[in-house]
């Protein structure tokens, strides 16, 4: 016999999902079904927590599981947080596959992208967290300020570009 189920504790699941789309409830049952939660009920819930900021993007969804009420938050990765500043018009991922995201991002944007991601970050400064968002824009494939992300890193290298403390 299982154990017995202790309300008081807290789980977490995460889990990768397209923003405003019900997974199928095929894939979440395996992890949250031993919880003793609806697939479904939880797919509905991704749906919505991810609908209007992250609708068509690849994001993590972590889960917080007490007493068999989960609540959803999203952990948006740097790729997912790049291709959301580009502003991108929302595309169908069934019909568009193999997206070339070839837009132009602003180093303020790139700042406010290192922000959200510096908790996260293994960078000790603020510019480190910069560069590795740089390195993310240069594999999404966007360029910053019209110049290929690699040459913003080596000018912050050099130090004709200063990045603010934070």
């Amino acid at each position: 016999m299982p154990p017995k189920f202790d309300p008081n504790a807290i789980t977490y699941v995460y889990i990768r999902a397209t923003g405003g789309e019900v997974g199928a409830a095929s894939s979440l049952a395996p992890k949250i079904g031993p919880l003793g939660l609806s697939p479904k009920k939880i797919g509905d819930d991704i749906a919505k927590a991810t609908g209007k900021d992250w609708k068509g993007l690849r994001v993590t969804v972590k889960l917080t599981v007490q007493n068999r009420k989960a609540t959803v938050s999203v952990v948006p990765s740097a790729g997912a947080l790049v291709i959301r500043a580009l502003k991108e018009p929302v595309r169908d991922r069934k019909k568009e596959k193999d997206i070339k995201h070839d837009g132009n991002l602003s180093l303020d944007d790139v700042y406010e992208v290192a922000r959200e991601m510096r908790a996260r970050s293994c960078a000790r400064l603020f510019s480190g967290t910069v560069k590795e968002i740089l390195g993310t824009c240069y594999s999404v494939g966007c360029t910053v300020d019209r110049k290929h992300p690699s040459e913003v890193q080596k000018m912050i290298d050099d130090g004709e570009i200063v990045c603010p403390d934070a």
